[in-house]
Formats: C-alpha cells, sequence, structure tokens
C-alpha cells in the first residue's frame, strides 16, 4: 500500500512539474505579415492584425507567452516541420491535403472564397467563361489549388502574397483575382483605386480544395498542445474575448456557421 501511495504521489508530483513547465514555455508562432487585415507588419517590425490577436489571447489563456515569428508563406509549413516554431497562425485553412503533412486545431473562423474584378467585367466566371484569360492567385493557397483543378484552360499567375495579385489586377496584367472574400475586401475594394473593383460571382464550393475553416497548425502528434489550443478557442468564444478581437477589424462575426 505504501508503495502504491508513493508511486500515485510521484506521478502526481511529476504531473503538475510537466504541466507547471509547458505553462511557463515560450509558444514560438509564425504569420506571413502580409495579409491585413489578419497578419500584417507594423513599422516598428512588430506583428499585428487579427490572427496575432487571437494568437496572444489563445496565449494567455495557456499562460504561455508568446513568441511570434515572421514568415513568407511557403516556407511556413516547411519551417514548422523543421521545428523553427512551434504553431502556424496565418489564416491557413484546414484541407485534406495539408492535413496529411500537419496537425490543425478545430477553426478559428471562415470565410468563403470568390472573384474580384473591375466593375463591369461581364464573363462568366465559370472555368468555361474564364478560358484563356489570366486569373492572379497566391501561390500555395487552397485558392491556388481550385484554380488548378478546375480552371486549367485559363492562365494561372502566381505570386508570392495576395496582395501582388491584386495589385497585378489594378495594374490590368491580369484579367480577374481569385481570393478569400474578406482578403478582397479589405485588401482591394478599400485600397487605393477599389472602388473601381468589385466581387464577381458567387462564393466557390469545393471541400477537396477550400478546405473546412482556418484553423491553427502544428506539427503531428502534438497532441497536448492541440487539445489546450482547441479548449483555448472555445474559452475566448464564451468569455467574449473572441467577440472584442472580432470587432476590431470586422463588422460581422468572422466565425461563421
Amino acid at each position: 500500500m505504501k508503495r502504491f501511495l508513493a508511486t500515485l504521489v510521484y506521478a502526481a508530483a511529476a504531473l503538475a512539474a510537466a504541466h507547471g513547465a509547458f505553462a511557463e514555455d515560450k509558444l514560438r508562432i509564425a504569420t506571413e505579415g502580409a495579409y491585413p487585415p489578419f497578419n500584417q507588419l507594423e513599422p516598428d517590425g512588430s506583428l499585428s492584425g487579427f490572427d496575432v490577436d487571437i494568437a496572444k489571447a489563445l496565449c494567455a489563456d495557456m499562460k504561455v507567452t508568446c513568441e511570434f515569428v515572421k514568415q513568407d508563406w511557403d516556407g511556413l509549413i516547411p519551417g514548422l516541420l523543421a521545428k523553427k516554431f512551434d504553431v502556424i497562425a496565418a489564416s491557413m485553412t484546414i484541407t485534406d491535403d495539408r492535413k496529411k503533412r500537419i496537425d490543425f486545431t478545430e477553426k478559428y473562423y471562415q470565410t468563403p472564397s470568390q472573384f474580384s474584378a473591375k466593375k463591369g467585367f461581364d464573363l462568366d466566371v465559370t472555368p468555361e467563361g474564364l478560358k484563356g484569360k489570366t486569373i492572379g492567385v497566391q501561390r500555395g493557397t487552397i485558392q491556388a489549388c481550385y484554380l488548378e483543378k478546375y480552371y486549367v484552360d485559363s492562365d494561372l499567375k502566381v505570386y508570392p502574397s495576395q496582395l501582388e495579385a491584386f495589385n497585378d489586377l489594378v495594374a490590368g496584367r491580369v484579367d480577374i483575382a481569385f481570393s478569400d472574400r474578406v482578403g478582397a475586401q479589405e485588401q482591394l475594394l478599400k485600397g487605393a483605386g477599389g472602388t473601381d473593383y468589385e466581387l464577381v460571382g458567387p462564393p466557390q464550393q469545393d471541400a477537396g480544395c477550400l478546405g473546412e475553416g482556418v484553423g491553427l497548425a502544428l506539427r503531428k502528434n502534438s497532441n497536448e498542445l492541440r487539445d489546450r489550443l482547441n479548449a483555448g478557442i472555445q474559452h475566448i468564444r464564451a468569455d467574449g474575448t473572441y467577440a472584442k478581437i472580432n470587432a476590431k477589424y470586422f463588422s460581422f462575426d468572422l466565425y461563421g456557421e
């Protein structure tokens, strides 16, 4: 009996120590810093935006210290797998293809994907209607996946960032762009000359490419971290923290259905 009790005490102490060590750890979080208002680089070199504020709220909930890392989009998953950081908070959509390499939390927001073009664009935004047309899209995104899957007769022009795709749309170097709808509203329609552009066609649907919402990405088998992040998402939704962050950037509930 004494040995059994001693074992229990030791196990409890070890668990408490492990929890305490985790609580004091620094969580390294990567974001792109090029997708306002979700993530952007400030003049002083700091990172800000909806993704960043959500990550900070989750770190506070978990009682860990956040350390943010700026990483170009193409290097996010490779950097995560190379253990350069622990979590990606960069508006990365949960898709079956990505889940083959990395793990995700539950979603923390969800928005549709839609085309945008200059006002007066009168072509159907279908594979047939955009045959031979040049479409701008960010490389490595769910939108690029969708275009590569369905718009095989269009000329796809890919960019390191979505903003560069929009800039080429305004410059007339692409006929139409495809992106997250909120990204188009914030980066294109509210930008210089944005009043000449609009969202065209309906939101596009495809579970295979366009996924099931945006989650935080982490390495496979990071089960404890994933569970604590998931609990944190539920906590900040329940206590009003999420709503306050949401209202700072958007006039509607970004979380979706």
